[in-house]
């Protein structure tokens, strides 16, 4: 594990050369990275111990799945409200909303005892998880170069997903003994790391004030018909790749549902989190692979082959008894999955490129998407997993994705472009 951070560490030093003249506003990245990481160790400890929680309570695996599911229900419609709430906002005002929303969310989420307080913390969960995304998107989008906005991405991904790898290993550690205020004090303790690094940058950002001054303001009417006609066309053009958003999506649900629910039932014991560790690991270092592959395979074919490879792996799942055989199946299927995220990501930032005075429409029709898979992969799961079992939801998973990426790749077109009038704005 040491040597896996020591070598990202050494990847992030050589990021950092390719800013080129523009070093002088590496300290507000980094912190603003750091800021992500904190928050990730945060929010992916309370994410993990949620479905034992409600298991503690009485709940059934169906009825686990639901109420998840519902965390992305108030998300979505969020995702078409933020467009006009936060259009102008800058990142600070949508940080400061999220942390107010993290803050109180461990209260709710410990208290909780029935079906309705579980679906209120849900909603909270929903709410706030996007606001961290619009946030990231506006931190770069304003105060990096456009030049450096795929790096800086990056630089972010890495602490994003460095939080992603240590936080189920974390919780898996304090939850061996109980799922107690131990937990809960900890992802405070995470918040609070988080926010003094926030205020940190406040500070930092009067001296380096970098607004992206290639941004372009576009005069825009403010008409909900003409949202919905925009999120129509738009959604229609990128059926392909908002479909792979969807299933990412479903994947993530799913791993993020059953796997507490599967490491108990195998006993893993301390080791708990090196499951669902296996599953997000790859994103560490996958990433450092797509460039070169979409460069030479293109973005939309890299992402459906690494989905298709990826999900006939995991079909096996259910043949898997062992501990040991199944953190390495999710591992090696999570190799090929994950290469799918940035490199369908990509794809979203040349279409943010090509119609730049929707980019707000983009973001938020992309966000729907994941979180209507985040809707339906919860209860998804959690059907399959009482019907049959769970080794059993995670192999069907795979066969979905054989499916989809198999029907993706023979119809996609190879490419996409996204037009908008003046007259539809």
């Amino acid at each position: 594990m040491w040597l896996i951070f020591t070598d990202r560490l050494f990847m992030l030093i050589n990021i950092t050369e390719k800013f080129g003249k523009q070093k002088e506003y590496l300290p507000s990245i980094f912190l603003f990275a750091l800021v992500v990481f904190f928050w990730t160790l945060f929010d992916n400890i309370l994410t993990y111990v949620t479905p034992l929680l409600m298991e503690e309570h009485g709940f059934s695996v169906g009825i686990i799945g639901l109420i998840i599911g519902t965390s992305s229900i108030s998300g979505a419609f969020f995702d078409f409200l933020i467009c006009k709430i936060f259009k102008s906002s800058d990142f600070r005002r949508i940080f400061l909303v999220m942390f107010a929303l993290c803050l109180f969310y461990p209260l709710i989420l410990s208290h909780a005892n029935s079906v309705w307080l579980f679906l209120f913390a849900m909603s909270v969960w929903g709410i706030y998880y996007d606001l961290n995304g619009f946030g990231i998107f506006n931190f770069v989008g304003r105060y990096t170069k456009k030049e450096d906005h795929a790096t800086s991405f990056g630089i972010v991904q890495i602490f994003r997903s460095m939080g992603g790898v240590l936080a189920p290993l974390l919780a898996g550690l304090v939850i061996a003994v109980a799922i107690d205020w131990r937990i809960f004090a900890m992802s405070w303790l995470f918040l609070g790391i988080g926010f003094a690094f926030f205020v940190i940058l406040l500070f930092l950002m009067r001296k380096y004030h970098v607004v992206n001054s290639g941004h372009q303001h576009v005069q825009r009417r403010k008409n909900l018909l003409v949202e919905v006609r925009l999120w129509k066309k738009l959604s229609k053009a990128m059926t392909p790749v908002l479909c792979v958003t969807f299933f990412l999506a479903l994947v993530d649900a799913f791993f993020w549902t059953l796997a507490p629910l599967y490491v108990e039932s195998m006993d893993f014991g301390k080791f708990s989190g090196l499951f669902l560790t296996a599953y997000i690991l790859p994103a560490l270092f996958v990433g450092w692979l797509v460039g070169n592959l979409t460069r030479r395979f293109g973005k939309k074919r890299i992402a459906l082959l690494g989905m298709l490879i990826g999900s006939t792996i995991l079909v096996t799942f259910v043949h898997v008894s062992d501990p040991v055989i199944a953190i390495v199946t999710v591992f090696v299927s999570s190799c090929f999955i994950s290469v799918a995220l940035p490199a369908i990501n990509a794809a979203y930032a040349d279409y943010i490129s090509e119609a730049p005075q929707v980019d707000s429409e983009i973001e938020g029709i992309e966000d729907f998407s994941f979180n209507s898979g985040y809707v339906v992969g919860p209860i998804l799961a959690g059907v399959l997993a009482e019907v049959l079992n769970i080794s059993a939801a995670f192999s069907i998973l795979g066969l979905i994705g054989i499916v989809l990426a198999g029907f993706l790749l023979a119809t996609t077109p190879k490419n996409i472009r996204i037009r908008v009038n003046k007259k539809e704005l």
